[in-house]
């Protein structure tokens, strides 16, 4: 597909303004403001200049570039520990309803009560959902959460004068960006290894516990698909040692409705609200990650925050142990619109089927896909689960990385890729709630007959794809030998 600038052809009509005069004089020289019409012609000699094509060869392109793209409303997704579901239409239709979607963060509170009351009503079906007592929906997305959380936990430890907790215990299994958090925020992190089954070592876990510990951040069901099933003897050896339970809620999903970290003993979750409650996934924003606490850490939580008083709402700073303020105004409201939406679409009696489903759907794909593939853990998935190439696979020079790029060709979004690190070869899959038994069955086929032609006509494999509009790269020589221009016509 060309670029915009390759297509352009000097002199090209770029509007379909009549001519109604014989001066040749148009309808924008009385329908545009005088201030905005040019005086003389765009400089000629100017290097960077815009492309010269007809209104509908410029819709026509854009229309050629959105056919390009691949989402969850154009084909399956399965990428392991993103939760790419359907994010519903009722959702989206509802945030852009002019109420609430003209709203300007410095208008006075009482013209927002609206929007207040759906945060503060948010808020509260959040600490619900998760077992805890306050909800701030400051962070703008799930790392931001986790930075915050954490802020929360240093600030605790430092009211009791225990600043010598330097440390965060981060399981091998954890969620990605734990580490980058922890360093972001000053701590040392220190790793817990896992065992053979995929689950936290507990003699490990106790060999890195001691009084420099500030906190453990655990995913659960962890990045492998698996639910820890030693939660309260960890949350016990944790909180003996003085230091607090971190839930990242990447995997939330799997448990809606079902079990809640607050339950099981966690002091701080965040949530990716992308990931639970059907919001925009991706492309730089806009997020949400809030964040969820026990009491003894609620005094510390980020400011502004919705303070109900009888019936009126407001945004309060009145909160003197506070970390203070952790992004502008009070989080992406919008987003928290969809997610209001979603909450309430199910109410509590629906969110369970949500945490239900995705499982019964990953265990059918793997109850079938383990046939053909290797099934490097052998205890009972959750929303996700792992796969690796065969022996026989490998020895025909097809790695996972080849599987993936045959999926383009079958019309599918290839899953998350060499992750976790602790499984070589990893191939991590997540079909989410949202997908029919139709749509798993046809993935199920095309990943049987890639696995096929991985033994049959293994060259087929490792030089797809063949039918997408870039074929197969060199990924190292991308990476090394970057050739990054910017066209335009002179």
């Amino acid at each position: 597909m060309q670029l915009i600038f390759e297509k352009s052809r000097p002199g090209a009509q770029d509007c379909y303004f009549p001519r109604h005069d014989p001066a040749g004089a148009s309808a924008a020289d009385e329908i545009l403001p005088k201030q905005l019409l040019r005086s003389e012609p765009q400089d000629p000699g100017r290097r960077i200049t815009l492309p010269e094509l007809s209104e509908l060869e410029v819709v026509r392109h854009v229309l050629g570039l959105c056919r390009r793209q691949v989402g969850i409303d154009s084909t399956f997704y399965p990428l392991g520990s993103c939760t790419m579901k359907y994010n519903s239409k009722l959702n989206e239709a509802v945030s852009r309803w002019p109420d609430f979607a003209a709203m300007h963060p410095l208008q006075p509170a009482e013209t927002a009560q609206g929007t207040l009351q759906v945060l503060h009503e948010l808020e509260q079906g959040l600490c619900h959902v998760t077992g805890m007592d306050a909800v701030t929906l400051n962070p703008m997305a799930g790392a931001h959460g986790e930075w915050t959380g954490l802020l929360l936990i240093k600030a605790y430890h430092d009211s009791r004068g225990d600043a010598k907790r330097k440390k965060i215990l981060v399981p091998t299994a954890a969620h990605g960006t734990n580490p980058a958090s922890a360093a972001m925020c000053g701590y040392e992190v220190v790793s817990v290894p896992g065992t053979e089954d995929g689950r936290v070592d507990l003699q490990g876990l106790q060999a890195a516990l001691n009084d420099e510990v500030a906190a453990l951040m655990l995913t659960n069901p962890n990045t492998l698909g698996l639910f820890e099933t030693d939660i309260l003897k960890i949350q016990k050896m944790v909180h003996d040692a003085g230091g607090q339970l971190y839930y990242d809620g990447a995997n939330l999903n799997a448990i809606l409705g079902v079990a809640r970290p607050g339950d099981m003993g966690f002091d701080v979750v965040h949530m990716n609200l992308h990931k639970t409650f059907s919001t925009p996934h991706g492309g730089g924003g806009p997020g949400a990650g809030p964040v969820g606490c026990k009491k003894h850490l609620s005094a510390f939580l980020p400011v502004p925050f919705v303070r109900k008083e009888g019936n009126a709402y407001s945004l309060s700073e009145d909160r003197p142990k506070t970390i203070g303020r952790v992004g502008c105004f009070y989080g992406n409201s919008n987003v928290y619109v969809r997610a209001y939406t979603y909450y309430r679409t199910y109410g509590q009696d629906g969110l369970p089927e949500v945490g239900k489903h995705a499982v019964l759907n990953a265990a059918y794909v793997l109850a079938r896909l383990q046939k053909t593939f290797t099934r490097p853990l052998k205890n009972p998935c959750m929303h996700e689960f792992i796969l690796q190439p065969t022996k026989e696979m490998l020895e025909k020079g097809v790695r996972t990385l080849h599987i993936a790029k045959r999926l383009i060709d079958y019309g599918y979004h290839p899953p998350t890729i060499y992750f976790p690190l602790v499984v070589s070869e990893a191939m991590m899959i997540e079909p989410t709630e949202t997908e029919s038994k139709a749509t798993l069955d046809a993935f199920i086929i095309a990943m049987e007959q890639i696995a096929k032609e991985a033994l049959e006509t293994p060259e087929k494999v490792i030089h797809a794809p063949h039918t997408a509009t870039v074929g197969k790269v060199d990924e190292t020589k991308a990476a090394k030998d970057l050739d990054l221009r910017f066209c335009a016509c002179e």
